[in-house]
């Protein structure tokens, strides 16, 4: 047996690699795009540390305001994939040293005061909107906030017991199997693939009638996610959510074609679904 800072535990290539020490490669490059001011719209970001003890961090985004109206403005919280380990929302592709994994017991979303909010996520981190809206349907949001929409691209959703011609790529849905339980600390903070976490449908998981937002959009590409996605859309409609409230897009493109082709055909159409919801538009 080798030296523990040499013994690979778990390995996802590309994307990260694991060792019995408890050190982590995560193996793509750094591609996060400094904070600035946009040129073309006139948009300003920013950084902001949310938890110092942990890093945790958000890019906040501020459009130009034509002759310094001041209003609320309407807030998207968007929330990033990266197979839970790895990347950010400030990486170029989501644009136009080693550390532990953090386990994902704790939703972390906020909203501006007295704003409308909409809660959006690629991937894995399209898990946490639904969390995180179960949560604004259950807790009263800090000044009088509201949820107005959530929007799913491509969740990661997992259940231990498998439907019909669900699994496409036995290997890749082991390792994303794997992911899961490797971002909640080896497995000790999840109850598996039947967490209402990652399986909002599972026995006993809250009702996705409780969700705390007016509309839900979910879509889906075709990849390994997408049969537990329009399981999660079809447990939706029958929790007994209006159907004329939730809106179900299938593009039959790959995974996250949206960020990695954005002026396809169909990435535009879901643009423009995701922009009429964010605007509070049916």
């Amino acid at each position: 047996m080798g030296e523990p800072d040499d013994e690979i535990t778990f390995e996802f290539l590309p994307l990260i690699r694991c060792y019995r020490s408890g050190r982590v490669d995560r193996l793509l490059p750094d591609t996060r795009v400094p904070p600035s001011v946009d040129a073309a719209t006139g948009v300003a970001s920013r950084d902001v540390t949310i938890d110092p003890a942990t890093g945790l961090w958000a890019r906040l985004y501020l459009p130009d305001l034509d002759g310094g109206e001041r209003k609320l403005l309407p807030v998207v919280v968007y929330l990033h994939g990266g197979g839970l380990v790895v990347g950010s929302a400030a990486d170029a592709l989501e644009h136009g040293g080693p550390s532990p994994p953090r386990a994902p017991t704790r939703g972390s979303a906020t909203t501006a005061t007295g704003s409308a909010s909409s809660c959006s996520g690629t991937a894995p981190a399209a898990t946490w909107p639904n969390n995180v809206t179960l949560r604004a349907g259950a807790e009263e949001l800090p000044g009088g906030a509201s949820v107005k929409g959530m929007a799913l691209l491509h969740p990661y959703f997992m259940a231990a017991k498998k439907a019909d011609g669900e699994v496409k790529n036995a290997w890749l849905r082991g390792k994303l199997e794997e992911m899961w339980a490797l971002a909640c600390g080896g497995g000790r903070t999840t109850a598996g693939l039947d967490d209402p976490r990652i399986n909002p449908v599972a026995d006993g998981a809250p009702s996705l009638r409780r969700l705390g937002c007016d509309r839900v959009l979910v879509c889906l590409a075709d990849d390994e996610l997408e049969v537990r996605g329009k399981a999660y859309y079809d447990g939706l409609l029958e929790s007994g959510w209006a159907e004329d409230a939730a809106e179900l897009l299938v593009s039959g493109e790959d995974h996250e074609y949206v960020h990695r082709d954005p002026d396809s055909a169909k990435a535009v159409v879901v643009m423009d679904r995701l922009a009429a919801l964010f605007g509070g538009k049916n």
